[in-house]
Formats: C-alpha cells, sequence, structure tokens
C-alpha cells in the first residue's frame, strides 16, 4: 500500500496572491496529492515580521481551497507563536501522519537558499521537494541546486509550468502607493483586502 501523499504548503501569505495559487496548483497536479495542508507562518525566521495579524493571513488563505477538496487552512504555526521552523512543524506531521509522505512545494529561489534552513538535511530526510522554476534565468541554477540536495539524499521534483511572477512584497507596495493590485491577487483576497483596508498605511500618512 502506497504511503499517503500529503503536500504541505507552507508561507507567509502576507497576501496570498496568483503567484501562490499557480505554485500550488501546479504541485497538485504533479503529486496528485491526498491531502493539503495550506500553512500561513508564525514569524518567519528569515523575514522581517509583518504587521498582518495571523488570524487575517489565515482568513486570506481561503483563496486556496478551490483548487482542491481535501484541503485544510491548518494555523498550528500562528498558534505556536514565536519564530516558525519549517523542521518543527514537519516533526509535528510526522507523528500525526506516520504513514505519509510529505511534499513541499516551494519556488527556485528558495530551493537555491534551502541549505541555509534549520536541521535541512533532516528535512531532506522527511519531504519531498516540489519546486517550481520562475525564470529561464533560474533554470540552471535550480537544476544544479536540485542535483546538490538529491546527492545528499534529498529528493526533489522540478515542475516547468508557467510562472505568475509576482511576490507579496510587489503587491503591498502597489497598494500601498494606492495602485491597483487585483491583477495580482485572487478575488476573495482582493475583497478582504479592500474591506479590512490592509497594506494603507504608508498612503495615509502621507495624505494626513
Amino acid at each position: 500500500m502506497e504511503p499517503q501523499k500529503i503536500i504541505l504548503f507552507g508561507g507567509t501569505f502576507d497576501p496570498p496572491h496568483n503567484g501562490h495559487i499557480a505554485l500550488l496548483r501546479e504541485a497538485i497536479a504533479a503529486v496528485q496529492p491526498d491531502q493539503v495542508l495550506v500553512m500561513p507562518s508564525g514569524i518567519p525566521p528569515h523575514k522581517a515580521a509583518g504587521s498582518t495579524p495571523g488570524t487575517m493571513r489565515a482568513a486570506m488563505c481561503e483563496c486556496f481551497r478551490p483548487l482542491f477538496e481535501n484541503l485544510i487552512i491548518d494555523t498550528r504555526e500562528i498558534e505556536r507563536g514565536g519564530k516558525s521552523y519549517t523542521i518543527d512543524t514537519v516533526r509535528e506531521l510526522g507523528e500525526e501522519y506516520p504513514k505519509a509522505q510529505l511534499y513541499f512545494p516551494m519556488g527556485s529561489d528558495m530551493l537555491l537558499w534551502f541549505h541555509n534552513w534549520v536541521e535541512y538535511k533532516e528535512l531532506l530526510r522527511r519531504l519531498i521537494i516540489v519546486a517550481q522554476v520562475r525564470r529561464n534565468e533560474d533554470a540552471a541554477a535550480a537544476h544544479s541546486a536540485a542535483q546538490e540536495l538529491r546527492q545528499q539524499g534529498g529528493r526533489v521534483i522540478l515542475t516547468k509550468a508557467p510562472v505568475v511572477a509576482v511576490s507579496s512584497t510587489q503587491v503591498r507596495a502597489a497598494l500601498q502607493q494606492g495602485k491597483p493590485a487585483q491583477q495580482l491577487l485572487p478575488g476573495s483576497v482582493a475583497e478582504y483586502i479592500e474591506r479590512h483596508g490592509l497594506y494603507r498605511k504608508e498612503r495615509e500618512r502621507s495624505t494626513e
């Protein structure tokens, strides 16, 4: 009997955008999972802490539900508090799903940085990485990084689907400057941001 296949899709999601949607959709197509866990982080160790509350980031992650029937928004990292290290979460999931295989989607930029993650060699033993090559100029570096991780015992799947070139930083900057960002966001996220007035502080200060 094959192990249960679970996609663990983690991120700050501040806010989730069309690039995230494309990345998860492609991972689902490549893996054909039994379950998808979308996990907004607490305080990510590699980024400055954002001001958007975790409960709001989790609410915006509802945009991922249409991608897969058996999808769960898992808020354990937000509830845990403090910095979010992927290895802590993966160990917990290993106890909860001892017979499952975890798949971890990421962009090629994260793949290049993966060897700097905390306990990355243990992560390589516990996860199968599903990496999306973002740009043509990244392809050689991504393949090289994947090969290095494989040589250390890691398992890496590289996907080749077209990438939506957008970042949460770009979205926040556009909104703070009063520029339209709807084309970068799922409709439900754009509506949530508008309803709650998120990412407007810089613009409001400039008009005072």
